[in-house]
């Protein structure tokens, strides 16, 4: 949960982080997990496969994660990539029927104080 050490994190089944993406590397810390700590206030904590109409929604609703930023180290998402996401703007998308498919293994538990554990699981890519 907060304050867990880099690497420690814990997913929201309650079993080890899985890694979500490191092309592109992502994760609050680019570790390419999805962990967080007191310092990460956007709670990147949910692990989702982006998609064309997901990054159009994110887009207009302020956050462009599309575009490259080269002055922050940032080539922009593309459709198909693995992306740390707020919980709150997973939660936001979801709300409005725009949300992304999340891998449950790289989804860090402390998602469930934003988001519903059921959600996540119907929306997910790795669960049969």
């Amino acid at each position: 949960m907060a304050g867990d050490e880099v690497g420690e994190g814990r997913n929201v089944l309650g079993e080890p982080l899985a890694t979500c993406s490191t092309s592109p590397l992502t994760g609050f810390f680019r570790d390419g997990c999805c962990n967080t700590g007191p310092e990460d206030l956007g709670v990147h904590t949910v692990c989702c496969e982006v998609t064309a109409d997901f990054l159009a929604f994110s887009k207009a609703r302020g956050n462009d994660l599309s575009t490259p930023r080269p002055e922050f180290g940032f080539s922009g998402l593309k459709p198909g990539d693995r992306w740390c996401l707020c919980a709150a703007r997973w939660q936001e998308a979801h709300d409005a029927g725009m949300a992304p498919r999340v891998v449950i293994q790289a989804t860090h538990e402390r998602t469930l104080a934003v988001c519903d554990l059921g959600d996540l699981k119907r929306l997910a890519l790795d669960l049969s």
